[in-house]
């Protein structure tokens, strides 16, 4: 590298007056390895340019030949890519990048050296070097000096440093003194030293001649010396002397502090003191009022709930650190405990005797009291008790065990005069129900269960029996261990539903009442909050404890107290839903269509108690009867259904209008009218599709069973009945099924009218058909009467055996069938009539038309006219 780094010297840079300082071999990245050199020089003239050169080797020869020059000044960035890892590559940031890879790192790093150091010397711009390591930027030597520099390349650097102002200044004026300093060096030099010779004596004569100045300052030295040491002297003296005053303040200062920390100490005694009798002094009116206030009045109930207030302040107080082990503190507790426990002892025995007493006040029961289907009001005993919902969220945040004692005391004996009055008011409504006591006894009420136990014939005793009903003939046929829905009148089932609504808008408010005092009495919250875990499903609800255990005397969280609320109106309500339960089978013994009224009144006051509180024990009580509710109501569709199918038909008597296809408009009337406005709308909807479905197969199995009625007549009239009745109510969910009724009518209409008139014209009939026949196998109309069967002489032989009079008797004889096979219920036989009259013109003219294509010109025609046929129809009409 030293031999080229001297060719290039020699063959590039000398002869343009340049030098080189730092030299590396170097090639493109990315492109195919071709050498070139990057050369660092500085010009010899001033001003000094320095350059950043690219050298490449001829390919004619082994001659160097200068490709690209740089200036330094337009160098932005040098990015030596790794200032930690060791790289040969690094980037340079002139006009654009360059990117170039060293042949080694040593290179690389001397070069990037130079650059550095021709910046600090030369350049005013800063050149920005990234990723290069520290210990290559060394910090530029001030200017005046030499820097010894490593390596010949650097040392040529410091060779060429230049000259300030001043220097040159002086060389200037030395060599105008001497103007043969060029061309006569030695001479030049030996005067120099003959001047420094002269300076060098001067010196020494000045030094010499200041000796005595020098003495004089020692003089005074020594004097100032003696004068210090007089001081220290002095200074000394006084020392000793404030010695003793010193230590006489010092005593005093202890003095002093011990003074302070004495009053300190007593500042926070007394501190303590008044902390401990502010918050554990008891009152003496507090005390006597624990002791012996009147729990039975009211200005008594306050300062008992005011004492305990106090005593609980006193017992939670937090004890600074210490506390607990002084005498007095500990005796002031056990006096606060003693005082607690005997207050507690005391407010729970007051409240079971108010607890006991109300259980016992209500000594008669409501059937002996009153006609009224009402319940007793609680709201005074609510409000009495309300005025100890103070001091039971005192005892249970004390006394926890007293609290749940409390609580269970309250729910016995709630619960038995909650019964007692509960089964009486049901007694009285089952009475209602019945009519009279006697009336009750024969469906088996007995005592206050209300269970039904009366056997078949007893209900059967009060069906009402009407001979003459259009459905007489299906009364005998359903189920008489149930009584028929057209038993009873609208009056009974309305006084029942009435009896029924009072019933749930009395037990309604009176659980919701219960339950807001439980809340507000026992300090219960009845809604949980967002954060918490509804968990009561999993407690039981036969009004015992809840299964998890608890630790007494810690108040429960928020869904426990939710859960605990659900027991305890489970606990005192517990007859509720078994009498609702016998009142229920008690109405739907009575009819079957009463499951319609309790089914829409039940969602009413379910849909009411789920949007107050959708957990509570109101809503989940009369969800669990709207259950039982929803089954009788599908017991009593599907005890339609199953009527529907067993219904037999008597033989000897015409059909008519089938019973079960009466009934379903009766059940469709009376549950139109009830569920008018419904929550439930949708089960009414399934069970319409049900037993509309029911009835058509039904009707299709009578008619195809019956024999006095014919088929088409069965089906005609029964599909005509429940198409009318559809159109009637306007059922939307029976709209396809009201098409249906409609489509089968018609058809069954025209398939009898058609099969009627088939007789009266039989051998008329048959003669064109056979004309037909031959039509189609072939023969043409006109020619149809040259056939030997169906000639002119046989055509005038048929008509002649249909007179007018005869026409008429069998159109006569047409209508006494039509009339025997209908019924006068569904007063269809004018349009059958019309329908057959129809009919017959319209084969007639059929007939007419066959004579005039296949007879043409022979004058044949029929022994009676259309007019004939409309007097024929209307004068049997009339005489009928």
């Amino acid at each position: 590298m030293t031999a080229i780094k001297h060719a290039l010297q020699r063959d590039i840079f000398t002869p343009n007056d340049e030098r080189l300082l730092s030299i590396v071999n170097v090639c493109k990245a990315g492109k195919k390895k071709r050498n070139c050199f990057l050369c660092a020089t500085v010009t010899t003239e001033r001003p000094v340019q320095v350059n950043v050169v690219k050298v490449k080797k001829s390919d004619k020869g082994d001659f160097y030949k200068r490709q690209t020059a740089w200036a330094l000044r337009d160098l932005a960035v040098v990015d030596a890519k790794d200032a930690v890892k060791e790289s040969p590559d690094f980037d340079l940031h002139f006009d654009k990048v360059y990117k170039w890879v060293a042949s080694s790192t040593v290179e690389k790093n001397t070069f990037i050296s130079c650059i550095w150091k021709l910046n600090q010397r030369y350049l005013r711009k800063k050149i920005d070097f990234i990723n290069v390591s520290s210990q290559l930027l060394e910090e530029s030597v001030p200017s005046g000096e030499n820097q010894s520099v490593a390596g010949g390349d650097e040392e040529a650097v410091d060779e060429y440093q230049e000259l300030n102002a001043r220097e040159e200044q002086d060389i200037e004026i030395m060599m105008e003194g001497c103007e043969y300093a060029i061309s006569n060096a030695e001479a030049f030099a030996e005067k120099l030293s003959r001047e420094l010779q002269v300076l060098d004596g001067a010196n020494i004569q000045s030094i010499m001649a200041s000796e005595k100045q020098v003495n004089i300052l020692m003089k005074l030295l020594d004097e100032a010396l003696k004068e210090v040491d007089q001081i220290e002297l002095k200074l000394s003296s006084y020392e000793e002397m404030l010695q003793s005053v010193k230590e006489q303040m010092d005593q005093i200062s202890e003095s002093n502090h011990l003074i302070h920390l004495s009053n300190t100490n007593n500042v926070k005694l007394l501190s303590e003191i008044e902390f401990l009798v502010n918050h554990m002094d008891l009152a003496k009116g507090h005390i006597k009022a624990l002791q012996e206030g009147d729990l039975t009045s009211s200005r008594g109930i306050e300062a008992c709930t005011n004492a305990a207030d106090a005593l609980l302040q006193c017992m939670n107080v937090a004890l600074r650190p210490g506390h607990e082990m002084l005498q007095a503190v500990k005796q002031q507790q056990q006096r606060f405990s003693d005082l607690r426990e005997q207050f507690a002892r005391r407010l729970a025995s007051h409240l079971n005797s108010v607890f006991v007493q109300q259980g016992h006040d209500q000594s008669s029961t409501l059937v002996q009291h009153s006609v009224e289907l009402t319940l007793p009001n609680h709201h005074p005993f609510h409000r009495d008790l309300l005025r100890y919902a103070k001091l039971m969220e005192w005892l249970k945040n004390t006394d926890y065990a007293k609290y749940e004692g409390l609580t269970k005391n309250y729910m016995d004996y709630l619960s038995r005069l909650y019964e007692r009055e509960i089964k009486d008011f049901f007694e009285v409504a089952k009475i209602k129900m019945t009519g009279t006591t006697r009336e009750g006894k024969k469906f088996g009420l007995h005592g206050s269960s209300g269970k039904l136990t009366g056997s078949t014939s007893s209900l059967n005793k009060l069906s009402v029996q009407s001979s003459g009903n259009r459905r007489s003939q299906s009364s005998s046929l359903l189920d008489m261990g149930n009584m028929s829905a057209s038993d009873l009148d609208v009056a009974d089932r309305t006084k029942f539903d009435k009896i029924f609504e009072q019933v749930l808008s009395e037990l309604e408010p009176l659980c919701l009442a219960e339950q807001d005092f439980i809340s507000k009495f026992f300090k219960l919250q009845q809604h949980q909050s967002l954060s918490g875990t509804a968990t009561g499903e999993a407690e039981d609800t036969d009004g015992g404890t809840a299964s998890r255990s608890h630790t007494p005397g810690v108040p429960q969280p928020v869904s426990s107290e939710k859960d605990m609320i659900r027991q305890m109106m489970t606990k005192i309500f517990r007859c509720i839903e078994p009498e609702l339960n016998n009142l229920i089978a008690l109405g739907d013994k009575i009819d079957s269509f009463n499951s319609l009224y309790m089914l829409v009144k039940m969602s009413h006051h379910v849909w009411t108690a789920q949007n107050v509180d959708p957990a509570s024990f109101l809503s989940t009580t009369l969800g669990n009867v709207l259950v039982t509710v929803k089954r009788n109501f599908d017991k009593c569709i599907s005890n339609q259904m199953k009527q529907m199918d067993e219904v037999k038909i008597s033989k000897k008597s015409k059909v008519g209008i089938l019973p079960f296809v009466a009934e379903f408009e009766e059940f469709a009337a009376l549950a139109e009218s009830i569920f008018k406005s419904a929550e439930r709308r949708g089960d009414l909807d399934k069970a319409y599709t049900k037993l509309i479905r029911a009835v058509f197969v039904s009707v299709e199995k009578v008619a195809n069973e019956s024999q006095k009625t014919p088929r088409d007549v069965v089906m005609m009239e029964n599909f005509h009945h429940i198409f009318a009745t559809l159109s009637r109510l306007k059922i939307s969910c029976l709209e396809a099924e009201k098409k249906e009724a409609k489509q089968k009518y018609t058809d069954h209409l025209q398939s009898y009218v058609i099969y009627s008139l088939g007789q009266p014209l039989e051998k008329l009939n048959h003669f064109f058909e056979g004309v037909e026949a031959r039509v189609a196998q072939g023969v043409r109309e006109e020619e149809v009467s040259y056939q030997l069967a169906f000639n002119k002489q046989e055509l005038r032989k048929v008509i002649r055996e249909y007179p007018g009079k005869e026409v008429k008797k069998g159109l006569d004889n047409l209508y006494k069938k039509v009339d025997k096979h209908l019924c006068e219920e569904e007063n269809l036989l004018q349009v059958v009539w019309h329908s057959m009259q129809d009919e017959f013109i319209r084969q007639y003219k059929h007939f007419e038309g066959l004579i005039a294509r296949c007879y043409p010109g022979s004058g044949i025609t029929m022994e009676f006219t259309i007019q004939d046929i409309l007097d024929y129809c209307s004068s049997i009409a009339q005489s009928h």
